[in-house]
């Protein structure tokens, strides 16, 4: 059978799982739609809040950033693991005790203010919709290449599935369909690095086969990463193991980025509402420590998975005539995101350092003498004649190994469980944030049930469409979109949350003023830097990691404030006392 029919077999068998589970878990009431009842044991939370954790840019965007960057591209895998463990210790059990539904309910109610939930409310939708967009762009590229359709059509379909299992399950049905979406979105990035690792170094184990000899061909017996190195050097890179050689990010810009990932991790709200879906605080403990073990099944085996994705997608392209270019080089530039640029007219693809394109290609529609896509947006001085988005490359990785179709396939739907986990979780928290912590606790506290459902509802609604846009129109890679949301998260969230945790002494006055200006620095760099063509001004730290920048911001300004404005009240400092002793939690509660 061909690739696309084993794609459409693998995802319409896993979209009718994840509907018909989410139609079994389908809600009636506001604690099964927001905390999914607070009854999920705790390792089948630690696979869904893997699940939620890992989305399309673990899946998709780490290993395509990690194989283009080499050494430097493994800042988003320390980042995101580190942060996940600064969540795990910092937060989420003291959070847990809280017992309330949501972030914004626990910054109202620490610093004693509805201006301050409105604010963290604000920001919360911010940092999701960031976040979900590169979901979107994820589920368009999957569709695009092996359902064959157009990005955008790709961006539709992905938008009415997550809809459809989101709205009707609230938390319980994502929290059930997470987990399914995990065991697929696992074996889906295992069995293509298992046979990969076979094929290039013979060792089953791919943590181990990065690290050994290649077992065949023309660079047999020479080390994979020695090999890459070489290969790097010799077509104008750094070589691939160089910390911070020429032409890679500078050591500010990667310590920035990596830190603004690993504290933004700690501070999104998705994350964290599902420590609120465990019965005890024990439970928040051993699902922070299930979800560390699944994550790191991925995590420690995305470098491997890229360096075999260079290794092969050079050999296979590199100083070859377009005419006998590979099968799957053919396919996606079907999809517009790999292209070819015959600068000097000799018919070869060519691999060298540079940047042919401005941004990302844009084609004119005709096709030139070998059948290319003509390119519209290349200047003609420029030394590299090949594009390849970073974004493609776990999706490409088996059809450049000549794996079966069906591997091909699998990874196809793993892709999609990714992306869409994420999405679900994310659209939860934009409900929530409007229906209940705007809509109930701020307009109508005499709403029922009924009523705010159907906000929620329709609030994934709304949200859906907006995240939709921003993936057909997104502002980068999807790891690094994903980017832009950690830093949203650590400039907004983090500080508010430690300092509301950890002293008592924090004030509303201050942690409104800190939220606002971390945010308020951030987006402002963000916007200028990404949509307004201004290079990046400060220490020339990159849009990704200057979050890192807006945290200390936020730090600064709430510590200051709150020392300048009246101590709370007595009874808010006895509850920052008793979240710190996780003993006697109850069930998350909607007051």
């Amino acid at each position: 059978m061909s690739i696309q029919i084993w794609t459409y077999i693998m995802v319409g068998v896993t979209f009718a799982v994840y509907m018909g589970i989410a139609w079994a878990s389908r809600v009636r009431d506001t604690k099964g739609f927001y905390v999914a009842g607070g009854g999920v044991p705790p390792l089948a939370n630690g696979m869904a809040t893997a699940a939620d954790w890992m989305s399309a840019a673990s899946f998709l965007g780490m290993a395509g950033l990690i194989s283009f960057y080499g050494y430097a591209g493994c800042m988003y895998l320390m980042g995101w693991t580190g942060g996940y463990v600064l969540l795990a210790l910092l937060l989420a059990p003291y959070l847990r005790k809280f017992g309330k539904f949501t972030v914004p309910d626990f910054v109202g109610d620490r610093y004693y203010s509805g201006t301050a939930r409105l604010v963290a409310l604000i920001c919360a939708v911010f940092v999701s919709l960031t976040y979900v967009a590169g979901q979107m762009r994820g589920v368009g590229i999957v569709f695009s290449r092996f359902l064959e359709v157009d990005v955008n059509t790709g961006v539709f379909i992905g938008m009415a599935i997550v809809f459809f299992y989101a709205g009707i399950g609230g938390m319980k049905g994502i929290t059930w369909t997470q987990v399914a979406q995990y065991v697929v979105l696992i074996v889906a990035f295992l069995i293509p690095a298992v046979a990969i690792s076979m094929k290039i170094t013979g060792t089953p184990v791919p943590q181990l086969g990065f690290g050994s000899v290649i077992s065949s061909g023309p660079d047999a017996g020479i080390y994979l990463l020695e090999k890459l190195d070489q290969i790097g050097t010799d077509l104008g890179f750094s070589a691939y193991t160089s910390a911070f050689g020429a032409g890679s990010k500078p050591m500010i810009d990667v310590f920035c980025i990596t830190m603004a990932l690993m504290v933004g991790t700690a501070g999104l709200p998705h994350v964290i509402v599902r420590f609120y879906t465990v019965p005890t605080v024990r439970g928040a403990r051993l699902s922070a420590v299930y979800a560390i073990l699944f994550i790191a099944v991925l995590y420690t085996t995305a470098p491997a998975v890229a360096a075999f994705a260079r290794y092969n997608l050079i050999n296979s392209l590199n100083d070859v005539a377009y005419t006998q270019a590979p099968t799957w080089f053919k396919n996606w530039e079907k999809t517009g995101l790999i292209a070819w640029l015959d600068k000097n007219g000799d018919g070869i693809v060519q691999f060298r350092k540079g940047d042919a394109f401005d941004g990302k290609p844009a084609f004119s529609g005709e096709f030139g003498r070998d059948g290319q896509r003509m390119v519209i947006n290349a200047p003609t001085d420029s030394s590299n004649e090949l594009y390849v988005d970073r974004d493609i490359i776990v999706l490409a990785n088996p059809e450049i190994a000549n794996l079966p179709p069906w591997v091909i396939a699998l990874v196809a739907a793993g892709g999609l469980a990714a992306a869409l986990s994420t999405a679900s979780g994310l659209l939860l928290v934009i409900a929530s944030s409007i229906s209940h912590d705007f809509y109930y606790r701020m307009v109508n506290r005499q709403a029922s049930e009924k009523q705010r459902l159907l906000l929620g509802r329709i609030m994934i609604g709304v949200a859906v469409c907006i995240a939709g846009y921003f993936g057909i129109n997104p502002p980068g890679f999807v790891a690094q979109v994903v980017a832009l949301a950690f830093g949203l998260a650590a400039s907004s969230f983090f500080p508010t949350l430690v300092l509301g945790i950890f002293w008592k002494r924090a004030s509303r006055e201050g942690a409104i003023a800190g939220m606002v200006s971390g945010i308020g620095f951030t987006m402002f760099y963000i916007v200028q830097t990404k949509f307004m063509g201004v290079a990046p001004w400060f220490m020339g730290i990159s849009p990704e990691g200057i979050g890192s920048v807006g945290m200390i911001i936020n730090f600064v300004v709430t510590i200051a404030v709150s020392h300048m404005t009246p101590p709370p009240p007595q009874d808010v400092q006895d509850m920052v006392e008793s979240i710190r002793i996780p003993r006697g939690a109850g069930a998350a509660i909607d007051h």
